[in-house]
């Protein structure tokens, strides 16, 4: 595995309980590197990514990510392992009873912070990267769907991982407001972070092309759509 190399999965196989989702899966993504996993409904795009962020136990193969061993950790290293990775949900997944703020200081007291001035700095170093500075006393429902959202990548950004995981992260969104997100997980990966990101939103490809993998048939294989951005 070279340094540059950040996730790397070697011949794994992915279960849902008993229940075999996917097999001899083979990835290698590299730090700066956007890559699109897409398939239908059910095909396995979200158990792979519960594979990468260990909420899935991973029985078969060989998977290093951010530097851990997924066939070696234990639970006490999931929390390290979860720092080095912002995770992106298509139901935005916010607490509706605390600001948006409050929001981000419920995830970074979670993963170890302690310092509140330095808990309230980086909270608006996020907030002003994805275009919020102004928004962080707000309640979650008083900001639009794409706000929402962009709470979200804000939120996934907060630790300054290694890797962007963002599973249909466009899903609940208007084609308009889809775009505005993509062209922030695009400036996410031109700062060095890999990127991966589940969706079915096809019409993405076209205006934001990288290069796609697919879930099929129990497989994840190359598709023929790639360019480079």
């Amino acid at each position: 595995m070279s340094l540059d190399t950040t996730i790397e999965l070697e011949n794994i196989s992915v279960f849902q309980r008993e229940i075999l989702v996917l097999s001899e899966v083979n990835l290698k993504i590299e730090k700066g590197e956007f890559v699109y996993l897409i398939g239908k409904t059910g095909s396995g795009k979200s158990s792979l990514l519960q594979i990468i962020y260990a909420d899935l136990p991973l029985k078969e193969g060989s998977a290093v990510v951010a530097g851990h061993d997924l066939s070696k950790i234990r639970n006490k290293e999931i929390p390290f392992l979860r720092r080095k990775l912002g995770i992106i949900f298509q139901d935005f997944q916010l607490l509706t009873d605390r600001t948006v703020a409050e929001n981000l200081h419920f995830v970074m007291k979670a993963t170890g912070w302690k310092d509140k001035r330095k808990m309230q700095e980086r909270t608006q170093d996020v907030l002003d990267k994805v275009g919020l500075g102004t928004k962080g006393f707000k309640m979650p429902h008083q900001l639009s769907g794409g706000e929402q959202q962009r709470v979200g990548v804000a939120r996934a950004l907060v630790n300054d991982p290694e890797i962007i995981l963002a599973d249909e992260p466009t899903g609940n969104l208007d084609p308009e407001t889809s775009k505005g997100i993509m062209k922030l997980l695009f400036d996410i990966g031109k700062t060095g972070r890999a990127v991966l990101m589940a969706t079915h939103n096809y019409t993405l490809f076209k205006e934001f092309p990288a290069r796609t993998l697919k879930c099929e048939d129990g497989k994840v294989v190359p598709e023929g759509l790639t360019i480079d951005y």
